[in-house]
């Protein structure tokens, strides 16, 4: 199973993602942006497409594991559409994407202080709808716990299995 947690900076998907690992069984945590600390000499732009290939191969190294793998990232449809055609295992694949208000992304929360570039950078996720994709499973955590919004990922992952 490969399960993308999608959205903006300071959306929640980390804190969301190690909780839901340690739900799972036989699942890791692909944190993207720990991929990207091997290239932090190249810029953003250039070093996306490398991440998500590095991402793919980690993946399917797990699947063929039996090891189910959990991804956080801001994902645009093409760049998840990209990432599905090249995962062996195309059984069981969901697509959640936080959305909490953009006054909450944008707040200094849980010790996380923002940056002013991240600040920046979650105004641009937002204006070109990282937040909103328009499809998977979009799940509004502005008013939830981590616990809740774990729970509610768990929920639809349950009823998907059960159709």
């Amino acid at each position: 199973m490969v399960i993308f947690i999608n959205g903006s900076i300071n959306s929640g998907k980390t804190a969301a993602a190690k909780l839901l690992k340690n739900k799972l069984p036989r699942t890791a945590h692909i944190e993207v942006d720990d991929l990207r600390a091997f290239i932090d000499w190249m810029p953003l732009e250039e070093s996306i497409p490398i991440n998500l290939d590095n991402t793919i191969l980690i993946i399917n190294s797990f699947s063929t594991r039996k090891i189910s793998s959990i991804v956080t990232y801001p994902l645009s449809k093409d760049e998840f559409e990209y990432m599905t055609a090249r995962i062996k295992s195309r059984e069981e694949i969901y697509f959640f994407t936080l959305n909490p208000s953009l006054e909450t992304a944008l707040s200094n929360r849980n010790g996380r202080e923002l940056t002013e570039w991240e600040t920046e950078r979650i105004r641009y996720h937002y204006s070109i709808g990282v937040n909103n994709p328009g499809f998977g499973v979009v799940i509004d955590n502005t008013e939830q716990t981590v616990e809740e919004t774990v729970d509610e990922i768990i929920s639809q992952l349950a009823m998907n299995n059960l159709q």
